[in-house]
């Protein structure tokens, strides 16, 4: 069963080669070889969650050389579990550009680049929630801008160029910034094995722990955009091609954020930073919220409350409990389904209208319901209705932020309050003009009169979409649903995985054996 731990890592690999062998030619083949790698991924996925909640870490050793003096692949509750919600959310994603025909877009290129790209990303996704070596994270990192550059630019107009180029920029920030941790850790300890960092951390000097823990932590931060590092986000995603866009804003953040769980809670539990990191999810709660309320664009807006909802997720780490880690943890996989749904409906929307200009659009709710829906639905939960998913997940930080007292967590918990209460503000106001108002003119000619005089004309089209298209977005809102169907066992598991990680001990002996 350890052999398996590899599955969601190689298989993309090797078939994004198999891709580029082809070429350019055989483009159903090409979607046909991404879509079953994918589901292969998905189902060796769930495997090793059930295998690993009911027996423990699963450890594979790459090249048959043991840790610390190889690099390995660590299958726990906490990574298998985001393994199995990523694998989900890219094979909608990719059922969802398959039936919109992105990679039809590049028939006049010399090799076929789309599919390859993005399963080299994902097979990065894959590899740095499974690592156990900090130098194989950094190779994850690497894997993840390669596939998502070409992603970013994918059509090469002037603005994805742009987008890409500041993507890129705060890319190899963030490299240059773990490739210095990176040295400064093996010069300290010997050694970028994590379970080994583990035990070894213990013997160093405060100064050279806490150089290493804020390198560390302002690399991860960049990667998950989070406050003051996030300015370079809502720059760079709403331009990028929708099923892009939507596997970034679910999926790449994300990956910082597991990576500073991985971080806090094996390396430095209980570390100096917590009270920096509560002030930091603060400010990246109530900043990210305000840009989003004054956006007039609905992918901006987008991308301004997936920055302010890292927030709650710092917030779990920060507190340092296995309760705060719980919450962190539920939101995490809550927010991947969600934000990654609401993308892919703003993409709909720009086929359909034409733009995602709050002010150009209207009298979407009549021409197009389903998309009403689907965007109305993940959007609730976003904002922290109940009893949905995004409720849960909040309710768990408060509880945890309550149970831990002082006045910081509580301030943090009244902070999280208002980020809910704005975020609902924000997409009630977004889905009401967009899909509620009547449109000032149709295209077709027929001039009716708007509710609210936006001084832009508020358009929609008559033409329908190809049906695979909302069905996959469905795929992925009844997915964030069954999280609220479901919510006893997922919240009790997301208990076991942060028990685990603060308990450290499975973790270390499964991957240095007993005897260390």
């Amino acid at each position: 069963m350890d052999r398996l731990v590899c599955v969601p890592v190689l298989l993309p690999l090797l078939a994004a080669g198999v891709k580029l062998a082809i070429g350019g030619r055989l483009r159903h083949l090409q979607s046909l070889i991404s879509i079953a790698t994918l589901s292969v991924s998905l189902a060796v996925s769930v495997l090793l969650l059930v295998t690993v909640d009911a027996q423990g870490p699963l450890v594979t050793d790459l090249g048959a050389w043991p840790a610390p003096l190889g690099i390995c692949l660590v299958a726990d509750r906490l990574s298998t579990l985001v393994l199995v919600v990523s694998s989900a959310v890219t094979l909608c994603v990719m059922v969802y550009s398959v039936a919109n025909a992105y990679d039809q877009q590049e028939h006049d290129a010399p090799m076929a680049i789309f599919h390859p790209a993005f399963l080299v990303m994902v097979a990065g996704v894959a590899d740095a929630f499974l690592t156990g070596d900090l130098f194989n994270l950094f190779v994850a990192f690497e894997l993840l801008l390669s596939g998502s550059y070409v992603l970013l630019t994918f059509g090469g107009t002037e603005s994805r160029i742009r987008a890409g180029a500041t993507y890129t920029m705060m890319a190899l920030a963030s490299s240059m910034l773990f490739l210095t941790a990176l040295a400064i850790t093996y010069a300290a300890t010997g050694t970028l094995s994590m379970a080994q960092l583990a035990v070894r951390f213990g013997a160093l000097p405060e100064h050279v722990k806490l150089l290493v823990e804020l390198t560390l932590l302002l690399a991860f931060a960049i990667k998950a955009a989070i406050f003051p590092v996030s300015a370079w986000l809502p720059d760079s995603y709403p331009t990028a091609p929708a099923p892009a866009t939507a596997v970034f804003a679910g999926l790449l953040t994300k990956v910082g954020v597991y990576s500073i769980i991985r971080l806090e809670s094996l390396l430095f539990p209980g570390g100096a930073v917590a009270t920096l990191l509560m002030w930091v999810a603060l400010a990246t709660l109530l900043t990210g919220v305000l840009g989003a309320v004054a956006q007039t664009d609905l992918k901006r807006m987008l991308s301004f409350t997936l920055l302010s909802h890292i927030g709650y997720m710092v917030f779990g780490v920060a507190l340092s409990t296995v309760a705060g880690l719980a919450g962190a943890i539920f939101y995490v996989i809550h927010h991947i389904t969600v934000q990654t749904s609401l993308f892919l409906v703003a993409g709909l929307i720009e086929r359909r209208a034409g733009t995602t200009s709050v002010a150009g659009l209207g009298g979407l709710m009549k021409a197009a319901p389903l998309l009403a829906v689907l965007f109305f639905v993940p959007a609730m939960n976003l904002s922290g209705i109940p009893p949905m998913s995004g409720f849960l997940g909040k309710l768990m930080l408060v509880q945890a932020g309550l149970a831990a007292g002082g006045p910081l967590p509580v301030l943090l918990v009244a902070g999280g309050l208002v980020t809910s209460l704005l975020t609902l503000y924000a997409v009630a106001k977004a889905w009401g003009k967009a899909f509620w108002r009547a449109p000032r003119a149709e295209r077709m000619g027929r001039v009716v009169e708007s509710e609210e005089d936006t001084g832009e004309e508020a358009t929609v089209t008559t033409t329908a979409l190809p049906v695979a298209l909302p069905l996959s977005v469905a795929a992925l809102v009844a997915l964030a649903l069954s999280f609220t169907v479901l919510a006893g066992p997922l919240s009790a598991l997301a208990r076991r995985a942060a028990g685990e990680l603060t308990a450290r001990e499975p973790y270390v002996s499964a991957v240095l054996g007993r005897d260390r």
